[in-house]
């Protein structure tokens, strides 16, 4: 029986020809990733281990994103344990305020993870990194400390679900559009356990930032990892960012799948996931007059600058409504400042929204934009659970840039066509 491309990396990193789903496996790690939330948890377990050393100083990351610059006694207390360890192991991918952003945004940037890589971080959408033909899924903190202690991880072998793209993607759709309409299709445990392994044509038509969108969410369908196929695009993106050289696996003829999805591309309309789950989704020939109080674009999903020239091609010469709080986040200092240079940032704030420093911020309901009682947002986020953004009796829709931004302007849940009417 043929492997899947994840199989193959598992196998190639427990030393092992072959391994089948369900195998339990002990396999070496190429890098272990923590945050300001997960990582003091991890270095107190880390700590109980009497290990005095970490097995590679260069392999274990730390971002310290979700309440950063601190926003409370507790969170600097987090912070400066992080910092505490990180600076007496001499590790080197720190990434404190000012070097800091989204981690599942910034180590990719960095060139921290490349094609065959195995990655495991303390956060559920550590799984963003299939995007480039590496294995990457999130683990507890406990996990995260046994892997800065030894370098090693034991894994459950996944079986997986293939999805077959065809087509081309329409103009104002996005990776987010194609995952919440894959998550709509399956439900939020419909891929629980597996791994989802992306193929087509149709990927052609994806930029880096579909794809690590779409494997950042790969999540939301119970997934351990997504990946996509290493292809012209992927290694160009590698090789931009600096990262090591990649090592390609290929999913066999006769590899064995639970089951295929094909999505055609020209399929995929605007989708809006409404509260209280991912696979809650809609298009707009389903959505009718729903106002929205805030509107946030940012986040390890969607907080790439493709996603803020989205937003800013259709907030450009237009006014954010009366009464909506917009809040712009991109996701790391480079983001940032590229965004500064192409003037995208005159575009938001001349709109009427205000830009934050890179952070997780408002995503998990850590600040930068809480949600009170009755209060309903829309937002480029991966989450739209009870409370996720703040109160429990308030509400968050998931929605792609193009459409967050749209709603910004009329101050309810918009497809972005509406709003470019006069330019398509």
């Amino acid at each position: 029986m043929g492997l899947t491309m994840t199989q193959k990396i598992l196998a190639a990193h427990a030393g092992l020809e072959a391994v089948q789903p369900g195998q339990l496996i002990l396999a070496s790690l190429d890098r272990v990733l923590g945050n300001d939330i997960t990582a003091p948890v991890a270095i107190r377990e880390f700590e109980k281990l009497g290990t005095p050393q970490v097995f590679d100083r260069d392999k274990v990351t730390v971002v310290l994103d979700h309440f950063v610059p601190n926003k409370d006694i507790k969170a600097a207390e987090q912070c400066k344990c992080c910092r505490d360890f990180c600076n007496q192991q001499e590790i080197t991918h720190f990434y404190d305020v000012g070097q800091m952003g989204i981690e599942h945004a910034l180590l990719p940037e960095q060139g921290l993870v490349t094609a065959g890589d195995l990655v495991i971080g303390a956060d559920s959408h550590t799984c963003t990194y299939g995007a480039l033909g590496a294995f990457s899924t999130g683990v507890g903190s406990t996990d995260m400390a046994c892997g800065m202690a030894t370098g090693r991880a034991w894994f459950k072998v996944p079986p997986a679900i293939r999805i077959y793209l065809t087509g081309t993607k329409r103009r104002f759709v996005s990776g987010k559009d194609i995952i919440l309409h894959l998550i709509g299709l399956i439900g939020v445990d419909g891929a629980r356990y597996c791994s989802l392994e992306f193929k087509g044509d149709g990927i052609e038509s994806l930029s880096m930032s579909d794809r690590f969108c779409i494997c950042n969410m790969a999540i939301e369908s119970g997934a351990k990892n997504g990946i996509f196929p290493v292809d012209d695009q992927t290694r160009a993106y590698l090789k931009e960012h600096g990262a090591a050289e990649p090592q390609v696996y290929t999913a066999d003829r006769d590899a064995e799948y639970l089951r295929e999805i094909e999505i055609n591309l020209l399929d995929v309309k605007p989708t809006v996931a409404f509260p209280h789950l991912p696979e809650n989704t809609r298009t707009f020939d389903e959505i009718g007059e729903i106002p929205v109080d805030q509107v946030v674009i940012g986040s390890c999903t969607n907080g790439r600058l493709e996603d803020l020239r989205a937003a800013a091609e259709i907030l450009k010469g237009r006014k954010c409504a009366k009464n909506v709080r917009v809040i712009i986040i991109p996701a790391t200092q480079q983001i940032y400042l590229q965004a500064m240079e192409e003037g995208l940032l005159r575009i938001f704030i001349e709109s009427g929204a205000v830009v934050s420093t890179p952070t997780c911020g408002p995503c998990l309901g850590g600040y930068m934009g809480i949600l009170a009682k009755g209060e309903r947002a829309i937002a480029t986020t991966n989450r739209n659970f009870v409370g996720r953004m703040g109160h429990p009796e308030s509400e968050v829709y998931l929605a792609s840039p193009a459409v967050a931004a749209a709603s910004a302007v009329t101050g309810r849940i918009t497809s972005p066509e509406e709003v470019m009417s006069d330019e398509i």
